[in-house]
């Protein structure tokens, strides 16, 4: 079994999306980031890489590639499933936390529990997604941005098979 972490925050700003676990939320202020500046698919994503041993986002897809530019959080988890089989892993259990003030996040936590299930193609079951406010404290308390916290057990795909060294 192997455990990660990630964490991610960008800055609120105008004429962007918000966009949090693939759900486009109605809110008059968005992410700004290379990307689509989903913190809680990017702190995700770092978990997996981190449990992996295989860095982190920024090596994988830096936001000094131009190919890089508004992809979806959703395609960087598809990307690091991709990883994990190509090293025998597989996700157990995710639990992430979306730090903000604003907006309020429960009304579309259920759909973006499922995107994140859909894009690492396991079960619902397996994908926590909670929200916090910092008690109008701090940045986020500001409303000067969100973060995201995200924890993840991986396992093998397959157990070796046993091979008995002892005796004849």
């Amino acid at each position: 079994m192997r455990i990660g972490t990630g964490f991610d925050v960008h800055r609120l700003t105008e004429n962007r999306l918000l966009i949090l676990g693939g759900v486009e939320i109605p809110y008059y202020l968005g992410l700004l980031g290379h990307s689509d500046a989903d913190v809680l698919c990017h702190a995700i994503a770092d978990s997996l890489l981190g449990a992996a041993a295989l860095g982190d986002i920024g090596q994988h897809f830096p936001d000094t590639e131009e190919r890089f530019k508004d992809i979806s959080g959703l395609w960087l988890l598809q990307q690091c499933l991709a990883l994990l089989k190509q090293n025998n892993l597989s996700v157990v259990n995710i639990d992430s936390t979306i730090i903000a003030q604003k907006p309020k996040i429960a009304p579309y936590i259920p759909h973006m529990r499922q995107n994140i299930a859909e894009a690492l193609e396991t079960d619902i079951s397996s994908i926590s997604v909670k929200a916090t406010t910092t008690e109008a404290l701090g940045f986020t308390g500001r409303g000067e941005g969100l973060a995201a916290q995200a924890i993840c057990l991986l396992k093998p795909i397959k157990n070796l098979p046993f091979i008995d060294f002892i005796g004849d």
